[in-house]
């Protein structure tokens, strides 16, 4: 079955925080959630939950505006860490003049190094939230030190770039639960209400047994082919984090980790197995470690398939959704951008020509709405933990990496079992520590090659 072309309603299609960052150099600061008043309950006198920004690239920088955008939910940003100046001074001029109110960081609580996470996590107070906003790298030693200083925690996907690194996030959410710590990840197409509503028609047999889904994210590439090294060799590399595993857990995680949590929510259930394969552009002078075709299949328990296919070339056919079939019809459940195209058909096919039903316009932007639910957990003390979830959804993900890579079926039980680490020694790194991957003879950093690669 070939993929449909995305159609969305009207109004429906929104740009990533990180795209509309990049494209217009601005935070959107109109709020999603007008009208909605969520009640003052927070334990602090002045009512207010304070922010510290662990990670100031666009993806940090825009998690601030949806924080602030959550309606009845006062917050303030009052520390930021990074270890790049620049990164932290772009951020923090975009914010301070948008939101001039509600960002308070004078440059005594603008926290530089390695060890910045730890300075800003001080300024903030029980009730608070940690930002946890860096690459992935980054994510179990700052989500641990969180827990362990008694602060809610928001986390940006993807979580970590290995299985070591996933153990030690969930753990670290084990113990944020038993602290009644909440934690909200940015996997934030489980809080889109027309994806929800296509969610219990299927639980409710709208599309009857379900016996194939698949996504897409087809796309141009995100190549280097030339690379000056101007500041020490690990410093370059998280500066540049897409082109490195052990950083941002590659650049088909980093993008396709929504498509593989969509696969899992749509069939409630984790896979047992995925079968991978991969490769790269013929005469490719691409030096990172990407690979720019990825298909993983994924079982589950009971036999049904969930394919991912991951493109990243220039001048080829682009597509970007999820698409679910049933033994009754079939439905469209995600668009380009992480739209919400929600549509499902009367068969098969897909297309707006075949459309039995459509939900109701969303009016609340998941990125907004997953703020929203984090700050009202809090605020009412209600139970709020997604950590759980986004570890296994970081399994499901390595796994298929893993089966890409290595050409070969991986098992959850193999994913999951193994103690496999990318960089062991990060914990304790600083700027002129060695980076654990180094450019060969040709200028270029070793990509995976079946047989010979290791990573599970």
């Amino acid at each position: 079955m070939q993929p449909q072309t995305n159609t969305s309603p009207a109004g429906a299609v929104q740009l990533s925080r990180r795209e509309f960052i990049k494209t217009t150099g601005k935070i959107a600061a109109a709020s999603a959630l007008a009208g909605i008043v969520l009640p003052h309950v927070h334990a602090a006198e002045d009512n207010t939950i304070r922010l510290a920004l662990i990670g100031c690239g666009p993806r940090g920088t825009g998690a601030v505006a949806d924080a602030i955008a959550a309606e009845g939910s006062p917050v303030k940003l009052v520390a930021m860490a990074d270890v790049f100046q620049d990164k932290m001074d772009k951020s923090f001029g975009v914010l301070s003049e948008k939101f001039r109110a509600q960002v308070d960081v004078p440059r005594e609580r603008q926290f530089l190094g390695f060890d910045a996470y730890r300075k800003a996590m001080d300024c903030l107070r029980p009730g608070d939230v940690a930002m946890l906003t860096t690459r992935s790298a980054f994510r179990p030693l700052h989500f641990e030190h969180a827990v362990e200083k008694g602060l809610n925690v928001f986390m940006e996907k993807s979580f970590a770039p290995d299985p070591a690194g996933t153990h030690r996030l969930l753990r670290a959410g084990e113990a944020a639960e038993k602290k009644n710590l909440k934690v909200g990840c940015g996997v934030m197409c489980r809080h889109s209400t027309a994806r929800q509503a296509l969610i219990e028609r299927i639980r409710g047999g709208a599309l009857g047994e379900l016996v194939l889904i698949r996504a897409y994210r087809l796309q141009q590439g995100n190549f280097v082919k030339a690379i000056k090294l101007d500041e020490p060799e690990l410093m370059w590399q998280i500066r540049h984090p897409m082109y490195f595993h052990w950083v941002s857990s590659g650049l088909f995680i980093d993008n396709i980790i929504h498509h593989i949590d969509e696969c899992c929510w749509l069939k409630d259930a984790w896979p047992v197995s995925a079968q991978g394969m991969g490769g790269r552009e013929a005469n490719s002078e691409d030096c990172s470690q990407n690979l720019h075709s990825h298909h993983i299949e994924y079982t589950f328990a009971d036999g049904t398939k969930a394919t991912v296919d991951g493109r990243f070339q220039p001048k080829c056919y682009n597509e970007f959704s999820t698409f679910v079939h049933g033994t009754k019809c079939a439905a469209q459940f995600s668009g380009a951008i992480h739209a919400p195209t929600v549509y499902q058909f009367k068969g098969q096919s897909a297309g707006t020509a075949n459309v039995a039903w459509r939900p109701p316009k969303e009016t609340i932007s998941p990125y907004t709405a997953e703020w929203s639910a984090l700050l009202t957990a809090i605020r009412k003390n209600r139970p709020h933990n997604e950590a759980k979830r986004g570890a296994y959804t970081n399994y499901t993900a390595l796994m298929g990496r893993a089966a890409v890579h290595g050409n070969r079926m991986v098992t959850r039980d193999e994913i999951t079992s193994s103690q496999f680490a990318f960089f062991p020694g990060l914990d304790s790194a600083t700027p002129d520590t060695p980076a654990p991957v180094k450019l060969d003879a040709q200028g270029r950093y070793p990509a995976p090659v079946p047989g010979s690669w290791t990573e599970v």
